[in-house]
């Protein structure tokens, strides 16, 4: 069939013959105004500015033969021209529109339109729209443009009130699945912090059995803080040990091994063990640090690890250290005076590890001695600085019960910490008889 073109002056002449060539063709009514509007959008500009437009139809071809040349596919007259090139009918069964603009100064813009078009060459655009295959017979009163709108209306209408129907049921059904959600987190929230109840009683066990109480014996008090340098982690390199000889002198080892985590336990663990072993088959203190670097490098190459080992007679208060490369003990007098008690050594993995001389002084009632690891006093990663400040914290909480007096000190300690460590503060104060 022939295409039947039209010159069009107005939106208002352009959108009614669209919707009646649409009609004709038996197009849904979604389908019907989006190509009123897409057209409109690309011919808005040109007739606004006064200059016309061609509008180009071809019917869909239909099964039982091209419809009658003598209907007329828009209402208005032809143009006398030939017919620009297009297609007798659409074998697909398709409604054919082309829009030409002639006098426009540039190709249009077919972005975002509601039913998209084809670009053509030069400044024309085109729509192939699918068309029912058996469309309803035409009336011999084809519907006005009223109609027509009234209809489109009415389809927009039920199309809003499907719409938010199906929004109020997506509605019901996110409330649901929030609820659903929401159920579930609280059964998770439960579960996690039934784990972490779990876990925490883990690392308690954990931490008792690697980190022995206080020795009880008359004339000394004992206590102990420890703080790891990640509160997940259950325990680092930084252990002690302390138990009574033989002949009543309480020995305790202060270790710092190197690294974090559970390796830097194991070789804690190795060296306190060690160190106990030596210690209850008589091997004198002064080559204590020796020996357990020579009894353990056989089985741990790459253990390294500070130690600090002390000896106090409960009786006399005499006290007896030796050390390897670890931090000096503090000794607070029961009238206030600070001192570190510093001992050359190496430690454990160093080059010639083993303490140079054993240091000797005497605990009075009231004196506090005070053992720690690095963590404590280089927080600032300035240990003379810590050094400083861990006696002015020992001294101002030295008449506090034994059980407050470490955590005290590493609360003053760690006001302000630039390099987390794991930290032992360990206390003993000689008491009367």
């Amino acid at each position: 069939m022939k295409p039947q073109i039209t010159t069009l002056h107005s939106l208002a002449g352009l959108r009614s013959a669209l919707r009646r060539v649409a009609h004709r063709a038996g197009l849904p009514v979604e389908l019907r105004y989006r190509l009123a509007l897409s057209a409109t959008r690309v011919a808005g500009a040109e007739l606004a500015a006064g200059r016309p437009v061609l509008l180009e139809t071809v019917p869909p071809a239909r099964n039982g033969g091209p419809a009658p040349e003598d209907r007329p596919a828009v209402d208005g007259p032809a143009t006398d021209g030939p017919a620009m090139d297009s297609p007798e009918g659409d074998a697909e069964g398709r409604l054919v529109v082309r829009l030409h603009l002639p006098h426009a100064p540039r190709r249009p813009s077919l972005d975002g339109l509601p039913l998209p078009a084809e670009r053509l060459p030069g400044t024309a655009a085109v729509w192939r729209v699918p068309a029912p295959s058996a469309p309803e017979p035409c009336r011999d009163d084809p519907p006005g443009l009223v109609e027509l709108l009234e209809e489109e209306l009415s389809a927009a209408v039920d199309r809003a009130d499907a719409l938010a129907e199906d929004h109020q049921r997506l509605k019901h059904e996110l409330a649901e699945t929030n609820s659903g959600v929401l159920a579930l987190y609280v059964q998770l929230e439960e579960r996690d912090e039934q784990l972490r109840q779990a876990h925490g009683r883990i690392l308690r066990q954990l931490e008792d059995a690697l980190r022995p109480p206080p020795v009880r014996v008359p004339g000394l008090e004992m206590a102990v803080h420890y703080e790891p340098a990640e509160k997940h982690a259950p325990t680092g390199g930084d252990l002690y040990d302390w138990f009574v000889l033989p002949d009543g002198t309480v020995h305790i080892t202060v270790v710092d091994a190197l690294g974090h985590g559970l390796t830097s336990t194991r070789s804690a663990l190795n060296v306190t063990h060690a160190v106990r072993t030596l210690a209850l088959e008589g091997h004198p203190l002064e080559s204590i640090v020796a020996r357990t670097d020579e009894v353990l490098a056989t089985f741990d190459h790459e253990l390294m690890a500070t130690v600090q080992l002390a000896r106090l007679d409960p009786r006399s208060g005499e006290l007896v250290l030796a050390n390897g490369s670890h931090p000096p003990a503090l000794l607070v007098r029961e009238a206030g005076d600070a001192s570190l008690l510093e001992v050359r050594g190496r430690g454990i993995g160093f080059p010639l590890p083993g303490s140079e001389r054993l240091l000797r002084d005497r605990l009075g009632p009231g004196d506090l001695l005070v053992l720690y690891t690095d963590g404590l006093t280089e927080s600032r990663r300035d240990p003379r600085e810590g050094e400083q400040r861990l006696a002015t914290a020992a001294r101002r909480h030295r008449h506090r019960p034994i059980e407050e007096i470490p955590a005290a000190i590493a609360d003053d300690m760690h006001t302000v910490i630039l390099h987390p460590d794991d930290t032992v503060a360990l206390t003993v104060r000689r008491v009367e008889g």
